[in-house]
């Protein structure tokens, strides 16, 4: 079998392609920067900038009240260690912990920890808020208002947790306070001045408001709850196990051609059979939710040296691609072309090559997908995006901005989002009527004018930054290869923040919410991590 596989007609020409790549120009010139890059001076500029501490001023005004806010906090929890109800509350927990530590749920209990479990449900948001939602809403199983916010039980429950644990001196002695958290206070102070001043309708603007910010602070939670390495390896996991579970789902339903609206495709795309959306609903979003943890699965044929394990992790992400490709989502397929260079920019440049032949593969295996693709170019595509696409759409909301106030935008929860859909508070006309905005910047702009976005740019940007600078204080070597699971995470996220500007995708709840918990994973690797390779500033 293997002297038949070696010398197989697809394997002599994949071996003759990698011999021309190597004996070429493009590989010559990878070369020659490998090269020059140890002396160079971005290496210098670049060693410099991922050398910067977590917080740039030990004592800044940030940093003392987070420590204040600590030191208040363990306080209170030796007076409540002290008290004599909470030696009531542990006599009576200790015999009940022991009756149910012998069960099935004690020993799951016991495996993943409370940090483990909080972790696990967060990666299973989707699959929860579904089930839940089914639960409660469809079967009337559950009460109606739990599916609407079980969520922020889950969000309270954490916070709840990480007071607890801080309060009988349990939490790590090392500060959790990043200056991401300055770009998020910023923007959520920014975002609160924004829905008092423009807020005709005050709660459709707290709506607005708490669609914008609540799931950022995931963020601040995330970077508390992954204290060691067995709570980042559980949340890495989790994540994997629901993505291939999603991508499954949707591998089967592109197999059966599950039934989609005539809506999701024109009349010139008779050839897409169907568009895969699983629990999500939305090809769109599913394909942003493959963009995210495509990267991800790539990562593990990188980090893991057993071969089983780099294998499957390979099988994983073709499929996840592969899925991806069914969705039949353009900006999506942008967006995993982005994360796929930024993934082999850090660890293989030559993944960018395999992009370009798995793509053209593609193009001629699925007709449908270059259909699509070449529809985009067409006058047809053009006349219906003036028409009712994405361009008359972007064209209104600009108008709508300029007619009321650039500054300070239209209004939280007002137009192009989820909020507006749901209230509708102005009449339709033939000139005026609701939609998502499809274009999650965009809408920023239009309901909070330009003090909204560019203080959300600033975010993002901040955020992007110091993932750089953990990325560069991950070890790549072969007794530590962190950096490959902060660069997968990092290269997905970029996708996705790609993907927003085709599509509303932190409209969704647990995108938003998956999006940040990520950055806080990727930050822990970089600098909250206790056994990683210390950075070095070479002189």
């Amino acid at each position: 079998m293997k002297a038949m596989f070696e010398n197989s007609l697809l394997v002599r020409a994949l071996l003759c392609l990698r011999a021309w790549y190597h004996e070429g120009a493009i590989a010559g010139f990878f070369r020659r920067i490998a090269a020059a890059y140890p002396d160079s001076r971005f290496r210098r500029i670049w060693d410099g900038f991922c050398a910067a501490p977590i917080c740039t001023a030990a004592n800044s005004g940030y940093a003392r009240a987070v420590a204040a806010l600590r030191r208040l906090v363990e306080r209170l929890g030796d007076a409540a260690a002290n008290s004599l109800i909470y030696r009531v509350c542990l006599a009576i927990w200790s015999p009940v912990s022991t009756f149910l530590g012998g069960g099935i749920v004690g020993r799951v209990f016991r495996f993943f920890g409370v940090r483990g479990l909080l972790l696990v449900c967060l990666a299973m948001y989707l699959p929860l808020d579904v089930l839940i939602r089914w639960l409660s809403m469809t079967k009337g199983y559950l009460p109606g208002f739990v599916g609407s916010v079980w969520d922020e039980c889950l969000m309270l429950a954490a916070f709840a947790y990480i007071l607890w644990h801080t309060a009988m001196r349990r939490a790590p002695i090392q500060s959790r306070a990043t200056p991401v958290d300055a770009y998020l206070l910023l923007f959520i102070g920014v975002g609160f001045f924004l829905m008092c001043a423009v807020s005709p309708y005050p709660s459709i603007a707290l709506d607005g408001y708490r669609a914008v910010v609540q799931y950022l602070f995931w963020f601040f939670l995330v970077t508390r709850l992954i204290e060691d390495d067995r709570d980042f390896a559980i949340f890495y996991g989790a994540l994997l196990v629901m993505a291939v579970a999603i991508a499954l789902h949707g591998i089967y339903q592109y197999i059966i051609a599950a039934p989609i609206p005539a809506g999701w495709v024109s009349q010139t795309e008779e050839s897409v059979r169907t568009r895969v959306y699983s629990l999500t609903g939305s090809p769109n979003i599913m394909g942003s939710l493959l963009v995210l943890f495509a990267p991800m699965a790539a990562g593990l044929a990188y980090y893991c040296k057993k071969m089983w394990i780099k294998v499957l992790a390979v099988g994983v992400t073709g499929m996840m691609c592969l899925c991806c490709i069914f969705t039949f989502s353009k900006g999506a397929w942008g967006g995993l072309a982005v994360a796929v260079v930024v993934f082999a920019i850090f660890l293989d440049r030559r993944l960018i090559a395999l992009m370009g032949v798995a793509g053209a593969g593609a193009l001629l295996a699925i007709p449908s997908i270059a259909t699509r693709i070449t529809y985009m170019f067409t006058a047809d595509y053009m006349e219906a995006s003036q028409r009712a696409g994405r361009m008359v759409r972007w064209e209104t909301g600009l108008e709508l901005l300029h007619t009321s106030n650039p500054v300070l935008g239209f209004g939280l929860g007002r137009f192009g989002g989820a909020v507006a859909m749901q209230n509708k508070i102005i009449e339709e006309t033939e000139t005026f009527e609701y939609f998502y905005m499809d274009n999650y910047y965009l809408k920023t702009l239009v309901e909070m004018g330009y003090v909204g976005l560019i203080f959300f740019i600033i975010l993002l940007i901040g955020m992007a930054l110091w993932c750089l600078r953990s990325i560069g204080r991950t070890g790549y070597n072969e007794s530590d290869r962190t950096r490959v699971l902060a660069v997968s995470m990092f290269a997905g996220m970029c996708g996705v923040l790609v993907h927003c500007y085709f599509e509303n995708i932190f409209e969704v709840p647990y995108m938003m919410a998956y999006f940040w918990s990520m950055a806080a994973a990727v930050l822990y690797l970089g600098y909250f991590r206790k056994k990683r390779c210390i950075f070095v500033r070479k002189k």
